[in-house]
């Protein structure tokens, strides 16, 4: 089973590129999400000087949820004061004054290549921080945060005293998908079951109806092709900073992790029909019969042509 990185290899990869031949840079591509970056050197007499900009769909609701906060701590100075034309936040980087050549430079690149996921982390932390709040009050219901981060996908996250809930909501587009996503999901339920993995956050999976926490948030769809998968965070997933943000890196994935394997699902099952095809192909050319053809002749020994 293959796990997708929360860091973008294309950032990471050019950047350390860049580090070690310092030279004039403009790329520009989409993540998952249809996230686009650009990384580019504004200045082409000083290709040292590396901008890296980044065009989110619900920026508008991050700011709400504190995403200036966590790009802050994460970046510090690097954060531009003001963004790229048509991009929401820009970092400004400059390479000479990266770490020294290995694991420091790694990690320091590797955390600038995270800043899509640094920045849909501000409301899984601020639903962290409600919920020890609620804990020590005894009482009370977080707000519901809506992350509208997809044209038909929504992430919501809610605390309460003693957890901290999050549901997506995911649309299928085609049957195949429905499907294939219905038995995979299931197999999330009842994976939990086994002795070994008792400590992993519950999952509960729907269909048409959405769950409790949600019903009252209006324009929901009602349809099968609309998929609701919760995930009951409780404190002990994230107790510290370094489960917190596993947690974090993890959940963010799970939209891309499951249509990533169902397409996977799909290729596999397309392959073993057509080598299946192939085979009874196989099987009906050796049962074909062969003509005999049997050469007479006459008594002077030529052939007799029927």
């Amino acid at each position: 089973m293959i796990l997708l990185e929360p860091q973008n290899y294309i950032i990471q990869t050019t950047l350390a590129e860049k580090a070690i031949k310092p030279g004039y840079v403009d790329v520009q591509f989409v993540d998952f999400d249809s996230v686009r970056f650009k990384l580019s050197t504004p200045d082409k007499k000083s290709v040292t000087n590396v901008l890296l900009s980044m065009n989110i769909r619900c920026w508008d609701e991050l700011v709400k949820y504190g995403v200036h906060d966590v790009l802050k701590r994460e970046y510090g100075g690097l954060v531009a004061a003001q963004p790229e034309p048509d991009y929401n936040v820009s970092l400004e980087i400059d390479l000479e004054q990266l770490p020294p050549e290995g694991e420091q430079r790694d990690a320091h690149l590797k955390s600038i290549a995270l800043l899509k996921r640094n920045a849909l982390a501000a409301p899984f932390e601020l639903g962290f921080k409600a919920q020890k709040q609620l804990e020590s009050s005894g009482s009370g219901q977080g707000d519901l945060m809506a992350l509208h981060y997809r044209d038909e996908d929504v992430i919501y996250v809610q605390a309460s005293p003693d957890r901290v809930t999050v549901i997506f909501s995911t649309t299928f587009r085609e049957e195949t998908d429905r499907i294939v996503g219905k038995v995979f999901l299931q197999e999330f339920v009842d994976a939990r079951r086994l002795p070994t993995i008792q400590s992993a956050p519950q999952v509960l999976y729907t269909t048409r109806d959405p769950p409790l926490e949600i019903r009252h948030v209006p324009g929901l769809v009602d349809s099968e092709d609309v998929g609701y998968v919760t995930f009951v965070l409780f404190p002990r997933h994230f107790a510290n900073q370094e489960v917190a943000s596993a947690t974090i890196s993890h959940i963010q994935l799970f939209r891309d992790y499951l249509h990533y394997h169902i397409k996977c699902s799909k290729a596999y099952l397309h392959s073993r029909m057509r080598h299946r095809v192939s085979e009874f192909q196989k099987v009906l050319n050796r049962a074909k019969t062969e003509v005999a053809v049997v050469d007479r002749k006459t008594a002077t020994g030529r052939s007799m042509i029927r």
